[in-house]
């Protein structure tokens, strides 16, 4: 009845000291954002709750080479796999830390065997006992279970590196995959430019033997010719450099990548809306990592105060002890408990330090969650102010373009009337030939920025 009484009489005090959890519970830190993302255009202003993030990156990018590119890299990227790997690792640590909660059971057989002499008699003794130890540490201050927080909390901020490493899988292989298009594009511009220039030079000289041009003529018509073929080992090179590029990421040793449309046939998203600025901090992994990362140097301060108070643990012993003699046969019940409790009174100091060093690393992660927060919405604010400005650019780079064609088309008509000299043919075929490899790399740069936008915003990592 005494021990029925002491049980009953303990159990809510128990219960009360273990609802006492030391250390600050989280609270996510009160951000103010601004109300549009800048430069978005009025009907992106935060007025609807659609994003173009919202949407998986096989609706954003519709060439099905380009998918099949990003599917194989999603699947046999290095990175990827050990992002994979690390969050086993966190899981596993944090069934590692619950286990603390939990009562520590272990086995203790043994066996013991020999001769005792009693009365003149020698006795056979041997002797068989299984004992079971158990070890349960009552987290009355909630040590344990801020530890467990720390834990959890740093899986999650595996999981969202794991979701970094995705986005920028498929925004890196998306970007290599405009330029490789651009780089194609200006090496059939070369290409197509020496053809044309070759038979130019070949008209030129005949003129110069027929006296109906010069010498300078000739040679005028020559320097595009060399201007153009200069540019295709260049731009050879960096195909097969940005073919090496995106067969790594995709996981394989470098080789030819395939290719869809051409660049020129490529299709940009109908809209690009930013959505509502609040999503942001749901959406972009690196600011749900840092929003993690601050959760678990949150719990630490717990762990760290837990450290002030006792511990408290039980341990037990129990089991049977089975006794063979040559005279007897003693079997035996065996159990014993023990309540132990360890307060720290001098530590030099420690407990304090790791204190302080717990509660500064949770301010340097408020910090750093605020400061990746900015800076998410600087890179959405570029991403968007990029895709409009190329666009605009890319229009007055096609009207440039068409003006050049038709001023060299003019040039010639009065360079082959007499009326002019070739030095006014020379400077159109220039313009226009430089003119066309910018408008190929604006191009390029358009595409991407619409990669730099949904990547930005937090898109891309779905799969």
């Amino acid at each position: 009845m005494r021990v029925r009484f002491l049980f009953y009489f303990s159990l809510p005090a128990v219960l009360l000291l273990s609802s006492c959890i030391v250390g600050p519970n989280y609270q996510r830190p009160k951000v103010t954002l601004p109300q549009t993302f800048r430069n978005a255009a009025p009907a992106e202003q935060g007025q609807s709750a659609a994003s173009i993030a919202d949407l998986p990156w096989w609706q954003v990018f519709k060439d099905p080479v380009l998918q099949q590119l990003i599917r194989t890299g999603l699947e046999r990227n290095y990175d990827v796999r050990l992002a994979a790997e690390s969050i086993v690792a966190a899981r596993e640590q944090v069934r590692a830390t619950r286990a603390n909660q939990l009562p520590q059971v272990s086995a203790d057989p043994s066996y013991t065997g020999g001769k005792d002499p009693q009365n003149g008699t020698t006795v056979n003794t041997n002797t068989l006992s299984f004992l079971a130890d158990v070890n349960y540490e009552l987290d009355l201050f909630g040590g344990l279970k801020r530890a467990s927080e720390a834990s959890r909390a740093s899986l999650l901020a595996t999981e969202q590196a794991r979701r970094s490493v995705l986005l920028t899988l498929v925004s890196d292989i998306a970007t290599d995959y405009y330029n490789l298009l651009s780089l194609d594009l200006q090496l059939q511009i070369s290409r197509d430019t020496v053809a044309a220039q070759q038979k130019s030079v070949k008209l030129t000289t005949s003129r110069v033997q027929y006296g109906v041009a010069t010498k300078t003529d000739m040679l005028q018509a020559m320097q595009v010719l060399d201007s153009a073929n200069a540019q295709i080992p260049d731009l050879e090179r960096q195909i097969a450099r940005e073919e090496d590029a995106i067969s790594i990421l995709m996981g394989n040793y470098p080789e030819a990548v395939p290719r869809g449309a051409a660049l020129r046939d490529q299709l940009l998203p109908p809209a690009m809306p930013a959505g509502i600025t609040s999503a942001l901090l749901e959406r972009r992994p690196d600011i749900k990592k840092a929003e993690d990362n601050l959760m678990y140097y949150n719990a630490e301060i717990g762990v760290a105060r837990a450290q002030f108070f006792p511990q408290i643990s039980l341990t037990g012993s129990f089991g049977r002890s089975q006794v063979f003699t040559s005279l007897m046969n003693n079997p035996a019940s065996i159990w014993t408990y023990t309540a132990s409790a360890t307060q720290p009174i001098f530590e030099g100091g420690k407990l304090r330090a790791n204190l302080r060093l717990a509660e500064s690393q949770q301010r340097s992660a408020v910090l750093t969650y605020m400061q990746t927060i900015q800076k998410a919405f600087g890179d959405v604010s570029d991403a968007i102010v990029d895709y409009e400005k190329y666009r605009d650019q890319q229009a007055k780079e096609e009207q440039y373009v068409a003006d050049l064609t038709e001023s060299l088309r003019l040039a010639n008509m009065r360079y082959n009337g007499g009326t002019t000299n070739y030095l006014e043919v020379l400077d159109a075929q220039r313009n226009l030939f430089a003119q066309q490899l910018s408008l190929a790399q604006i191009r390029a740069l358009q595409f991407q920025s619409v990669v730099q936008l949904y990547s930005a915003l937090g898109g891309g990592w779905q799969q």
